[in-house]
């Protein structure tokens, strides 16, 4: 047998190996990738795991719920860069390590998609639960009901007349997009009560952006 030929049966072999190695770890490569160094997170949700990639087909196209690029303002007006008091404005990116925490068990974080289950029925980012903006609005809501979801929910304690937020969860809310005045609204309404500004976070992007780059969704039961 030559060099060559030796070379030859070595290097396919190595191939044959590496091929079948990745067939029984169930990974393959995937092209359209989250990052250059992270192809998906699992996340939690109802309490099942849920893989969030981005769609592998590079034909796919956004949701035709989020095409229009007009909507009567007001209710559907542009809302800022940035919510008041220092709640943190974040992206894709950091939206995915707040899933992947809650993907391995970490409690202190809440992922809450505060829109209507008519949106809602047309998928949600998976790892988050549905908290209703009115739900957590003085004005539709009563005051009993939002001090429940404060208590059970969010973890605050209730001290008197007023509320504990030492070990209360870090809240993370999206609803449609920047058009979209849900969960600013709800955000608004959490700094008025007293919640810490630092456990508040916005992905303003909301469900229009996490369409646009084709991340995982999943329809509620």
């Amino acid at each position: 047998m030559s060099y060559m030929t030796a070379c030859h049966i070595l290097l396919s072999t190595a191939m044959l190996l590496s091929v079948a190695g990745a067939a029984a770890s169930g990974t393959s490569e995937k092209a359209v990738r989250i990052t250059s160094e992270i192809d998906g997170v699992t996340t939690l949700h109802n309490g099942a795991p849920v893989r969030i990639e981005r769609n592998q087909d590079q034909t796919n196209t956004i949701h035709p719920s989020f095409q229009r690029t007009s909507r009567k303002c007001p209710p559907f007006c542009i809302q800022p860069m940035h919510m008041p008091d220092g709640v943190e404005t974040i992206g894709e990116i950091e939206m995915l390590r707040y899933l992947e925490r809650i993907g391995a068990g970490d409690d202190s974080v809440l992922v809450i998609d505060s829109r209507g289950p008519d949106w809602l029925r047309q998928g949600t980012i998976p790892g988050s639960v549905n908290i209703h903006y009115k739900r957590l609005s003085m004005r539709s809501a009563d005051e009993a009901d939002i001090a429940a979801i404060l208590e059970h929910q969010f973890g605050a304690e209730r001290t008197g007349q007023f509320w504990n937020f030492r070990d209360a969860k870090t809240l993370v809310l999206f609803c449609n997009g920047p058009w979209c005045g849900q969960s600013p609204t709800n955000i608004r309404g959490l700094l008025r009560i007293g919640y810490p500004a630092p456990k508040l976070k916005w992905y303003r992007g909301g469900m229009q952006a996490w369409e646009t780059v084709g991340l995982t969704t999943v329809v509620p039961e």
